[in-house]
């Protein structure tokens, strides 16, 4: 059984016979978060589970620029917490289908309502950089969530990963190089340094 099947079938076992089961999935940018989400949600019953990215909160670029937060898209402070924090809590009350947002990266904005999150969907698994980040606001996710994973993969690897992200994007080396150093690398280190422990620590090979 691979890693990630044997973290399925964690996670169908830990969430017993509960309406509804939240689990956080944690880690740097980087990581390979969305990745390991979208393998889960394919694993799990089928219907039976849906993804929610945190990175539908992230402000709008125009946003940012009024906030002179544009240089440091994907730090905590350039997401709508409140409207995150919101967003769980209804789930976790187990409000009949609730719309979520979703960020497309291509687009580099939110889709708003781009999926639902149906009555009878029991598993969720919410992906973000900041869910274990253990500073306010974000430290108030923590009853939120019944479990927790958290993506550790080593500096190297992230930067790799994110070299090839940004080229996909577009960017030159040079451009991207140096939005890794000042944006990407002081994110990666806040989250390794200032995170809540997790039920499950895993490494994600490429």
């Amino acid at each position: 059984m691979s890693e990630i099947a044997h973290l399925a079938a964690t996670i169908f076992k830990r969430a017993g016979k509960a309406n509804r089961f939240i689990v956080a999935i944690a880690g740097p940018p980087g990581a390979g978060k969305s990745t390991l989400s979208a393998r889960l949600n394919e694993l799990l019953p089928e219907g039976a589970s849906e993804v929610v990215p945190m990175d539908g909160f992230h402000y709008d670029d125009a946003v940012l620029e009024q906030r002179g937060l544009r240089a440091r898209k994907g730090a905590p402070e350039t997401f709508d917490f409140a409207g995150f924090e919101a967003l769980l809590k209804r789930i976790r009350a187990g409000e009949p289908d609730i719309a979520i947002p979703v960020f497309d990266r291509d687009m580099e904005l939110s889709r708003a309502a781009a999926s639902i999150v149906a009555t009878e969907t029991k598993f969720i698994l919410v992906e973000g950089n900041y869910l274990l980040l253990d500073e306010e606001p974000w430290s108030r996710l923590a009853p939120l969530f019944d479990f927790s994973i958290f993506v550790d993969v080593p500096r190297n690897e992230l930067e790799r990963r994110l070299l090839e992200r940004w080229h996909g994007h577009g960017r030159s080396e040079a451009d991207a190089r140096a939005w890794i150093v000042s944006n990407d690398m002081p994110n990666i280190e806040r989250v390794l340094a200032r995170r809540r422990a997790a039920d499950l620590v895993i490494g994600l090979s490429a």
